[in-house]
């Protein structure tokens, strides 16, 4: 199946797009005089990165709040001034400039979006890491990206202080700590203290913006180069309009920053000059009840914390007043259909599953109403996205059948400094991550797992999120993941590891019974193993690597 969507070049239809989302989401009718300016300025420029976004939402509404964290309000104006100053200081004192890489290291924050904004602004790549990195892992990606500053949460950085020998490509008066003081390090706030700004050469939409590095669920992490080049604006824009998005919307960020899911939400949020209210950490409880304190409209979850959300007591979940909430994009890791179903029964028909990956942004997106038709899909495709599925010999497969899901946009990413990677990737300009799809009889498409993770059976493929979906409707599942295990006679044979649900039971030979009624014969587990909690990486997603340990 090639589901091929025309490829929109002119600057006429990025107009077009630009207007209906201008008009749309509202933001057309709150612009001043000093904003056309500044949005004149900025498609002179060429960039849509972040720097760029605050620039004009600081002339346009300077005092509309762009971020609250633990009790703080920056307005658009004060956020860009605070860039300003970071950004000066970070060339003139202490040698930051085009090029150069930035690691980030730390909670939820106002702080994380700053720098991200102030090394797009140098022409820098802001290198994103996660807050439970050992100091290994970091020796590893400083070393991978040629970081020359490294930005660290006060509370996290004794391990890293005490390593600061092997940071060899990061001078000592750039190892910068933030939230707080510690010996060994310079002081973020000195950074963004009220003085006197130097002006900096600010770099265009070509230049490195934001390097992530992959999760690294199968071995080393790569990292992805995210650009916003003139011609991924359209693309850009295109997102944000399928997911309705408005100006006046207040995002709740709870994944962590680090990983593209939380990030790339929150920046389509302050495209349009929104507010994001950041939450260090994600409690279920909390998060609801902030949703009622903010009047949150939007925010995006793993699946993980949807499940989280439904484990709560009946009482507790609704002590909250959540109408507010108009959209909620589960994305970073599959969602199950029967997730999708309970939590529009208990929260309203207002969930999103979104389908994208680092390398290749968001490329498809299921509407509340295509989750009620086909449960766990993964929608259509999103304009200005061409998909195909494809055999093992680049063939498209008929409708229904399973093929790896290859993606082609103006958003693709290369591997930095790893160019076998991104060939290997590539199939005649179309990018792949590995996971396996099918399209339904109604053009959705649906996600049949990674390619890695297939399972050959007797000669009979198994596609794991199949199984898995078959699982997660047991009542006393939470949730469910299938892999692999060699078996002498059949080759591979399933097996299952299942989390049940708090308070609840299910013994192993009922649960096999359970699949054997509904999965054809290969497909049935032949052994599950029921565990307190399935293993996962910070973004929610299963660590199948480990459960194929454990097996």
């Amino acid at each position: 199946m090639s589901a091929t969507v025309r490829r929109v070049r002119a600057p006429v239809d990025l107009a077009r797009v630009a207007t209906r989302l201008g008009v749309r989401s509202g933001i057309a009718f709150d612009v001043s005089p000093r904003g056309v300016i500044a949005l004149a300025r900025a498609r002179l420029s060429g960039s849509l990165g972040l720097a760029t976004i605050f620039r004009v939402h600081a002339a346009n509404t300077p005092d509309a709040i762009a971020i609250v964290c633990e009790g703080r309000r920056l307005t658009y104006r004060a956020l860009d001034e605070r860039i300003d100053r970071l950004a000066s200081r970070l060339r003139h004192e202490h040698g930051i400039g085009r090029g150069d890489a930035a690691i980030l290291l730390m909670h939820n924050r106002a702080e994380f979006v700053e720098v991200q904004a102030a090394m797009t602004r140098l022409g820098g790549a802001a290198v994103s890491a996660s807050y439970r990195s050992t100091p290994e892992e970091l020796e590893f990606l400083a070393s991978h990206s040629g970081a020359r500053a490294i930005f660290v949460e006060a509370e996290l950085a004794a391990p890293i202080v005490a390593s600061r020998a092997k940071l060899t490509g990061v001078p000592d008066a750039n190892l910068i700590a933030v939230g707080g003081t510690h010996p060994g390090t310079t002081s973020y706030d000195a950074l963004v203290a009220p003085g006197r700004v130097r002006p900096i050469d600010e770099a265009s939409g070509d230049d490195a913006a934001v390097v992530v590095y992959t999760s690294g669920t199968t071995g080393k992490p790569k990292g992805a180069v995210r650009r916003f080049p003139k011609d991924a604006h359209l693309a850009f824009l295109q997102s944000i309009d399928e997911l309705d998005i408005r100006h006046d919307d207040r995002h709740l960020a709870v994944c962590p920053l680090y990983h593209t899911t939380a990030f790339g939400f929150a920046s389509f949020t302050f495209v349009l000059g929104g507010t994001v209210v950041i939450e260090p950490r994600f409690d279920a409880q909390r998060a609801l009840a902030k949703i009622e304190e903010h009047a949150i409209t939007t925010t995006a979850m793993v699946p993980t914390m949807l499940h989280r959300i439904l484990e709560l007591p009946a009482a507790a979940r609704r002590e909250h007043d959540t109408r507010s909430l108009r959209a909620v994009f589960s994305a970073g890791a599959p969602l199950s259909g029967a997730v999708a179903r309970d939590f529009m029964q208990e929260f309203g028909h207002v969930l999103y599953n979104i389908y994208g990956a680092t390398e290749t942004g968001l490329n498809t997106i299921a509407t509340p109403d295509e989750l009620l038709r086909a449960p766990g899909t993964i929608g259509h495709v999103v304009p200005g996205n061409e998909i195909r599925i494809l055999d093992e010999r680049g063939r498209d497969v008929p409708r229904g059948a399973t093929g790896e899901l290859f993606v082609r946009n103006t958003m693709l990413v290369d591997y930095h400094r790893d160019d076998a990677a991104t060939r290997a990737s590539m199939r005649d300009g179309f990018f792949s991550v590995g996971d396996l799809a099918h399209v339904d009889e109604h053009g959705l498409v649906h996600l049949d797992g990674r390619k890695r993770d297939m399972i050959i059976s007797g000669g009979v493929n198994v596609y794991p999120a199949e199984v898995e979906e078959v699982l997660a409707r047991h009542p006393a599942v939470r949730e469910a993941a299938v892999v692999g295990v060699p078996d002498r006679e059949w080759g591979e044979r399933v097996r299952a590891f299942v989390a049940l649900r708090e308070g609840a039971y299910a013994d192993v030979p009922s649960l096999i019974a359970w699949c054997r009624d509904r999965l054809s014969g290969p497909k049935v587990p032949r052994d599950v193993r029921v565990m307190q909690e399935l293993p996962k990486n910070p973004t929610g997603k299963v660590l199948k690597r480990e459960l194929r340990e454990m097996a």
